[in-house]
């Protein structure tokens, strides 16, 4: 990877990061940008469905099964715009769960950029089988090439 395309996915991964801030949910923020050509064609973030109330969790501080991952998010903003997602890259907050990664793979989503490793990685395992190229940025690490 160049040096060039190093900055450029600390900088996204950043933006996805302040993209998260907007979840309501209070156990995890995760937020998840599309990238094509250097030009973000979708965003999202972890909440609940388009129409309900915006509470993540229940009285027992449980994720609402009904929540939407921020990648599910993404990729139904794409499917409602004219935009493709063939050969994007995907920045995320969190590595994808099984679910998600699913929806990558059939998103056409060539790469994925994250900063946070989630407890399991079957969701990364299964991108990697699936020929996607997967790359983790610390978050820790924000620092810029020198140009």
């Amino acid at each position: 990877m160049t040096d060039k395309q190093l900055d450029l996915d600390r900088r996204y991964i950043r933006m996805a990061s302040i993209w998260a801030e907007n979840s309501y949910c209070v156990r995890r923020k995760v937020g998840a940008l599309i990238v094509k050509g250097k030009m973000i064609i979708s965003d999202g973030y972890n909440g609940t469905p388009s129409g309900f109330e915006n509470v993540c969790e229940d009285e027992n501080n449980l994720t609402k099964p009904y929540v939407l991952h921020a990648e599910a998010n993404a990729i139904t903003k794409i499917a409602r715009s004219n935009n493709s997602s063939e050969d994007a890259t995907m920045y995320v907050t969190a590595s994808p769960c099984i679910e998600c990664a699913k929806l990558i793979i059939q998103a056409g989503i060539k790469r994925v950029v994250y900063s946070e490793h989630y407890r399991l990685e079957d969701g990364i395992e299964l991108l990697k089988r699936a020929g996607i190229d997967v790359v983790y940025i610390d978050p820790k690490d924000t620092k810029e090439s020198s140009k």
